[in-house]
């Protein structure tokens, strides 16, 4: 039985796992509390409530957010625990049976936390719609630091991969309209964003539901009177079209820089995971991409070991892969996730062999991280300097997301500075700007 004396002093706690959607949805969850009067907890004070904003996109991310649920409750005993996201739409009597859980709220739910809060009847713990019916757009924009903000464009995937329980979890594909997604960007780059990242569960599909489009979205965005950055998060290959590519290529203000999920280099996997185009069109959006864009950073997401994925598939798999012209591979090692179609695929990679071909393709993806950054050193570059400080350094992204360090200065945070490439520093974690 939830006591909603507790609130008295209204100190919140936020733990959010999993994408950059989530946080976006948890800044959402964050302002609404702090329109209440609540406000955020300090590093070592105790909260009087707690939102644990979960993922479930593999066993390790649902075993994560039950650590998360276990030591916020020894941090903070007193508060009122509620717990959200994915795994919360997907497992929710799972969770309500965890020490500490007061409160379950799924997908349709989790933007109403104080409704729920302050329901006489708290005895039910689990609030949780069936995945069907949740119609509902819900927009949201989030702060990483001082100049990078995420603003949530899509929500849903209609996709149904056979290794993912995605549409389980947040639904069908929906968004708000270009307007009024316009007017969220204008807000952050009043509050003095200088960088906002676009991002949804399939991001190119925005539009599906209001009779719109990505490409429509991305040129009203560039022409905002700002010199605001734009960054495209992860866009499925078969909705990237030469169109934007080309456009970007042209842009005053998005960045030459994609996130792209691959998953497999075999045609025969991709059919088993029923992802929507082939390996030959995801080498031509590459060659796109670097024909217009030399010097444009490529991000790839990959997964190994799924069901199906013969030694042979991933051999041929590695070849294609090590042939791609990218910055960065993602590399994701296979779980089973209940409910989903793969199960019913016989054949499996014993989970050794799963480490063992994600340790492959992480070498494969540090030598084409590295080879990128050094064909940077010696060009100039514009650096949006961060807030966040390492030793006597401070660190910040050119326009194709080479991560620069400098010496720290206060007054360059937030702030794009021209500098030239130079080497790399002593971790080789970033490349050193020279003046």
């Amino acid at each position: 039985m939830i006591d909603n004396s507790v609130f008295n002093n209204k100190k919140v706690a936020f733990h959010t796992l999993g994408c950059k959607l989530n946080f976006a949805e948890t800044s959402a969850i964050g302002k609404t509390l702090s329109e209440q009067g609540f406000t955020k907890a300090k590093a070592g004070e105790q909260a009087d409530l707690c939102i644990i904003n979960t993922c479930s996109v593999t066993d390790t991310a649902d075993h994560k957010c039950r650590q998360a649920i276990n030591r916020l409750n020894r941090q903070h005993p007193n508060a009122v625990m509620v717990v959200t996201g994915c795994y919360a739409q997907l497992k929710p009597d799972e969770i309500s049976k965890i020490e500490g859980v007061d409160l379950v709220l799924g997908a349709n739910e989790k933007f109403n936390v104080l409704d729920y809060l302050n329901k006489q009847d708290t005895t039910n713990k689990i609030h949780h719609s069936e995945i069907e019916a949740i119609n509902d757009f819900q927009p949201s924009c989030s702060k990483d630091d001082r100049t990078r903000y995420f603003l949530k464009i899509q929500d849903g995937c209609d996709y149904f991969c056979t290794y993912c329980t995605i549409p389980m979890a947040r639904g069908k594909s929906r968004n708000a309209s270009i307007a009024d997604t316009v007017a969220m960007a204008e807000k952050a780059i009043s509050e003095g964003a200088m960088e906002i990242v676009l991002t949804g569960v399939n991001t190119g599909d925005f539009g599906k539901s209001t009779g719109e489009n990505f490409f429509d979205l991305v040129k009203v965005l560039d022409a905002l009177p700002s010199n605001t950055r734009f960054r495209i998060s992860s866009i499925e290959p078969n909705l990237l079209t030469d169109e934007i590519i080309e456009f970007v290529g042209n842009s005053r203000n998005f960045m030459p820089h994609f996130h792209i999920p691959l998953q497999s280099g075999t045609n025969e996997v991709l059919q088993l995971m029923k992802r929507r185009y082939n390996r030959e069109l995801f080498a031509s959006k590459i060659a796109k991409i670097k024909a217009v864009m030399p010097h444009a950073f490529i991000g790839v997401d990959v997964i190994v070991g799924v069901k199906g994925e013969t030694d042979e598939l991933f051999e041929q798999a590695m070849e294609f892969i090590t042939e791609l012209d990218f910055s960065q591979l993602h590399v994701f090692s296979y779980s089973e996730r209940a409910g989903t179609q793969m199960l019913r695929i016989e054949h499996s990679v014993s989970p050794a062999e799963r480490k063992r071909r994600s340790e492959v393709l992480h070498l494969v993806s540090d030598k084409k991280t590295k080879a990128f950054y050094e064909s940077q050193i010696g060009k100039k570059a514009q650096v949006l300097w961060e807030s966040k400080v390492s030793g006597e350094f401070i660190t910040g992204f050119t326009e194709n997301y080479v991560k620069v360090q400098t010496a720290y200065d206060k007054q360059l945070v937030n702030s794009i500075q021209q500098v030239t490439l130079g080497t790399w520093n002593e971790d080789k974690t970033a490349l050193c700007a020279c003046s």
